[in-house]
């Protein structure tokens, strides 16, 4: 398989389970705490090399123990991580995230390092990009770097995968040069101007997506499925019956998992499809990076649900 670059932050989760996530002012007891290794970036590079994927992870990580830890994990995954610079000026990024009953989360994230990852950075890295299958990226780092591994991905004709999160307003100038867009409902309708009420709003919202310039707009939505906008098929394609436990990194998993099966050749519904059977398994998991199944496990579920229609559920 060709090379799957990710671009992206690395945080440690410090994570709380609590009944429910505490309001502004309050104080929750009963929380049960533990840590597991995240970021967008890093969580979408774990899924892609879980998925089977070869992945080149391009980061900034601290000269500290959560970095080092980091580092050590990405490895066990088999990503190439050379490309993931220690920075002795500035913290790995950490992420500390509420979790309570049914999956639903909140986060606050002190990105650290992430905040330094630069365009110099991935000029550095250039060469990485030739013969590469796609660029995957997400927005927990700086724009202005997003925007040069796009335009250095032009440069080389390697597709761009952007998962615009956390929401924020980009230039159509970024977005001409995105092959395929995985906003999820709220970043869609930041994006758009569009209010997402209903399928109707979901197909306004990607034709916006399109107008502005990416070649595909895939706009997540939760437990509904995920619509999709691409030169062979549009529609919504429903998602997998589950029980929720963390949905914490289930984009993340999404998009990892998406990269890969496009890469292996896949047609677009057939990606989405086996990127939400890995998806619907890490939202049965506890944590980010760990939630992320292997291949063989999204495999077998894939089949095994996708031969009972009735395990899917129905469009909302």
């Amino acid at each position: 398989m060709q090379r799957i670059i990710v671009i992206g932050s690395a945080n440690t989760d410090m994570i709380i389970r609590v009944d429910r996530i505490p309001r502004p002012g309050e104080t929750v007891l009963a929380g049960r705490f533990s840590t597991a290794p995240g970021g967008k970036g890093a969580n979408q590079a774990v899924a892609a090399a879980r998925a089977g994927g070869q992945v080149l992870f391009l980061a900034r990580v601290g000269s500290d123990v959560f970095g080092r830890e980091s580092r050590q994990g990405w490895r066990a995954d088999g990503i190439d991580i050379s490309c993931v610079a220690e920075d002795d000026q500035a913290p790995s990024g950490v992420a500390m995230i509420f979790v309570e009953q049914g999956g639903e989360n909140s986060i606050a994230v002190a990105p650290g390092a992430n905040a330094r990852l630069s365009a110099d950075d991935i000029r550095r890295a250039r060469e990485c990009f030739g013969g590469a299958a796609a660029v995957l990226m997400q927005l927990e780092i700086p724009l202005e770097t997003v925007c040069c591994a796009a335009e250095l991905a032009g440069n080389y004709n390697v597709p761009v995968i952007l998962n615009p999160a956390p929401a924020r307003d980009l230039p159509d100038e970024l977005l001409r040069r995105v092959a395929i867009l995985t906003p999820n409902e709220s970043e869609a309708e930041h994006l758009t101007g569009v209010g997402i009420r209903d399928a109707a709003d979901l197909a306004r919202a990607a034709r916006r997506l399109i107008q502005r310039g990416v070649g595909a707009a895939i706009i997540t939505c939760g437990a509904r499925g995920a619509y999709v906008l691409a030169p062979d098929y549009e529609g919504l394609i429903p998602a997998y019956r589950v029980e929720a436990v963390d949905a914490t990194a289930a984009g993340d998993v999404f998009n990892g998992v998406l990269a890969v099966a496009l890469a292996e050749g896949r047609r677009i519904v057939e990606a989405v499809r086996l990127a939400q059977a890995a998806a619907a398994l890490s939202v049965t998991r506890l944590g980010a990076g760990p939630s992320a199944p292997d291949r063989r496990q999204i495999e077998a579920f894939y089949r095994r649900q996708d031969s009972n229609g009735t395990d899917r559920a129905r469009p909302g």
